[in-house]
């Protein structure tokens, strides 16, 4: 287990210079934006445009701040994506346009090299305790409201932004919270692994 701190979030500039991203986990350690299996960020988007292309990549988005966007993914029909939405995947590499429904957002980005690796991600409410199967080489959760304890081969409080990283841990997680918090809860597999 690795606790991820926000305070040590990488910032980098987006691959199409339009902005800044929040680099919170990426594999292998240190890998580019062209080089990378997986990758998990946050970005603060201000104005309508074009996503960055990535090649070879699948992309899932959730919105975590500010009320959200129409996405136009290539031949789809144009999708409101906002809080409330179920985190959206979709082909990284296919033309892609985001137009702001009111102002700035903040989302969370999960990017997996499509050849190599497959992910998924789920958003949750804890209140209380839950216990998750870590049914994943990867497992993240990011902390996005509240405080969260985590209690698998050992216990670490998540504060907001902050993230767990399990690496092929324990069969199961349990998560804690006294008052309401939100989670993302994000699982990578390499091709053909665990699902």
């Amino acid at each position: 287990m690795h606790i991820l701190r926000a305070t040590d979030y990488r910032v980098m500039p987006w691959k199409n210079g339009g902005g800044t991203t929040t680099e919170i986990a990426v594999s292998p350690e240190g890998a580019a934006l062209d080089d990378f299996d997986w990758r998990v960020s946050m970005a603060r988007v201000e104005r309508d445009g074009p996503f960055s292309a990535f090649p070879g990549i699948d992309r899932t988005l959730s919105i975590l701040e500010g009320e959200g966007v129409i996405l136009n993914v290539s031949d789809r029909i144009p999708f409101g994506l906002t809080k409330a939405s179920e985190p959206l995947p979709f082909p990284a590499d296919v033309p892609t346009r985001a137009n702001l429904i009111a102002g700035p957002i903040v989302d969370l980005n999960v990017m997996s090299r499509r050849a190599r690796m497959m992910h998924s991600v789920e958003r949750m409410t804890i209140a209380g305790t839950v216990e998750l199967a870590i049914a994943a080489e990867t497992m993240l959760v990011f902390c996005h409201r509240g405080r969260v304890r985590a209690d698998g081969l050992e216990t670490v409080v998540l504060d907001a932004l902050d993230a767990l990283r399990i690496d092929r841990g324990g069969p199961v997680l349990r998560l804690s919270a006294d008052d309401r918090a939100t989670v993302f809860v994000i699982l990578i597999n390499a091709v053909g692994g665990n699902d």
